[in-house]
């Protein structure tokens, strides 16, 4: 028996602006675009003004139960009516920021597979070798200059998810155009889908993605190679940026693409960023320089070792050696204190091997440290502690805690927790958004450690100035930049960081900066304008309604 033969019908040209999300207005659609683009009878009869809409769609996401509700009911927003979702999020930032990303996107990509509706981006699995330029082939738009991928095996702090990382391209992506203005038609998210060792998403029945083992070695690699080839050839202006890979694969791939390929990896080098960024502030707000810390890392993966890596080169640029530099910089992973005795190190870690005794416990590292900063990027929750933060604030009058793991589960400490524990001195930030904490008649803004302050004006940077390569100097300097935002009423209120309702013009900043290195160092074939950062500023997406007639 023959298939049935696939119809598409022909729609009329109203319904195809209704289904296009980058065109849709809603009943935003005027009197006469209703008459003359066939949407007459296919609306409500009142028109209503984007403002109104989005204060409509506000106090609907408002009303929702929790987190995973509102996320949903926002992505929703985002597959119909992509200009009055970027409306919102940028007008509404501090507000929409936790539900578009971390924390609830950590809890939407552990039920991402329970909440999929519409896809967004690619699924490339493994079986996909050999065909996946042509698979690429199908993506609708052809000017694509940023593309997040991901293979899902180290989403934030929860470990291998599999194909439900999805969520944190798709959401790293809402935040280049957010906070940095990308045009949203030049993003592109795409899930990498090798299996998971993931026990659950193997057995559960509504899993999306291939319930096998995860693909290692050389066939992996392959598949790795093959993507980057594709995606340089059908999209060669794009920035290819890197997102939650395990420990296994990040430095490696990054080592092996960063000198040949337009990419970064964001969990090592826009978190090292965005920390060395926290700490110049910080310094700036209570005196002392950058040479004179003492940093005890918690962790020692591809986020802690990222941060070591740069601290280091900012130390060298003040006048250090990298020995000496190194020997400032203490990390604890899962077994102990990393020092050279030590013979299960790999070689990333082995660069930062202290000649040392070795202690096994952060407690008892800080005691015989004496650390000016600790810093928290291990995923695991609560390990700074009620004594740990108490041995700061013997050691330091004024205490630097970052408490860096996301989601908020996964954090090292709580806002509160630090400035108690610390007789309200500790400079403090965490990956995930707390609320203002008052103590003792004392109020405190904690600041959010968040990588949008960074990645997208990076981006933006590389996209303005058609860059070829991403270097770490480039991440220095955004470093300076955000530092240099951070104004004396942010640290009045004990924030390290800008507002996110600044973030736009943060990123602008950066972006400036970012491009100024491409031209100074020879990394891009376009001749610096006169006025770069007006060029900068004329190439952010600005989601205000379109009068089509």
């Amino acid at each position: 028996m023959s298939k049935p033969k696939l119809v598409i019908a022909e729609s009329p040209q109203g319904i195809k602006l209704l289904n296009a999300p980058h065109l849709n207005k809603g009943t935003s659609f005027t009197e006469a675009e209703r008459d003359e683009l066939g949407l007459r009878g296919l609306l409500p009869p009142r028109v209503f003004s984007q403002a109104e809409r989005a204060q409509h769609v506000m106090n609907n996401m408002r009303r929702k139960s929790g987190n995973l509700e509102k996320y949903i009911y926002l992505s929703s927003l985002q597959d119909r009516n992509e200009k009055l979702f970027y409306r919102i999020l940028i007008d509404n930032m501090a507000e929409l920021m936790p539900l578009v990303y971390t924390p609830t996107v950590g809890l939407a990509c552990q039920e991402y597979s329970k909440i999929f509706r519409k896809p967004r981006g690619f699924f490339i699995s493994k079986y996909d070798r050999n065909r996946i330029e042509e698979i690429l082939q199908n993506w609708p738009y052809r000017d694509v200059r940023v593309i997040v991928v991901t293979d899902g095996e180290r989403i934030l702090g929860l470990g291998d998810l599999g194909a439900n990382g999805m969520g944190i391209p798709v959401g790293k992506l809402s935040l280049y155009t957010a906070c940095a203005g990308i045009d949203p038609e030049k993003c592109l998210p795409i899930m990498i889908d090798a299996g998971t060792n993931n026990n659950e998403l193997l057995s559960d029945a509504s899993y999306i993605g291939l319930q096998e083992a995860r693909l290692r070695g050389e066939k992996y690699d392959a598949l790795l190679d093959e993507f980057m080839t594709a995606s340089t050839k059908l999209f060669p202006r794009a920035i290819i940026q890197f997102e939650d890979f395990g420990n296994a694969n990040a430095f490696r791939l990054l080592e092996k693409y960063r000198n040949n390929y337009c990419t970064f990896n964001d969990d090592i080098q826009g978190t090292a960023s965005m920390t060395l960024a926290g700490l110049y502030s910080s310094l700036r707000m209570i005196g002392g320089k950058l040479t004179e810390q003492r940093l005890v890392v918690l962790g020692a993966g591809e986020a802690a070792l990222g941060i070591g890596s740069l601290v280091v080169s900012a130390m060298v640029e003040e006048g250090l050696s990298v020995e000496d530099a190194r020997s400032l910089c203490w990390f604890v992973d899962s077994k102990g204190l990393v020092v050279a005795g030590r013979t299960d190190l790999s070689e990333h870690k082995r660069r930062f091997a202290q000649d040392y005794p070795f202690h096994r416990d952060l407690l008892t590292v800080v005691e015989a440290v004496k650390p000016t900063v600790i810093i928290g990027a291990s995923g695991q929750p609560s390990t700074f502690t009620q004594a740990v933060l108490e041995a700061m604030a013997r050691i330091n009058k004024r205490p630097i805690v970052f408490a860096l793991s996301n989601p908020t589960s996964q954090s090292e400490c709580t806002a509160e927790e630090a400035y108690r524990f610390t007789d309200k001195r500790a400079i403090f930030a965490s990956g995930s958004p707390f609320p203002p904490v008052e103590i003792d008649g004392h109020n405190f803004v904690p600041g959010q450690a968040n990588n949008c302050y960074i990645f997208p004006g990076v981006g933006l940077g590389i996209l303005a100035s058609e860059a070829s390569r991403v270097t770490d100097e480039m991440f220095t300097a955004a470093a300076k930049v955000l530092d240099k935002e951070v104004s004396e009423e942010d640290f009045i209120l004990g924030r390290i960081y800008p507002s996110l309702s600044r973030i736009r013009e943060v990123s602008a900043n950066i972006a400036l900066a970012v491009a100024k290195i491409a031209f100074a160092r020879g990394l891009t074939q376009m001749q610096e304008p006169a006025d770069l950062m007006g060029l900068i500023k004329s190439m952010m997406y600005d989601p205000i309604y379109k009068e089509y007639v």
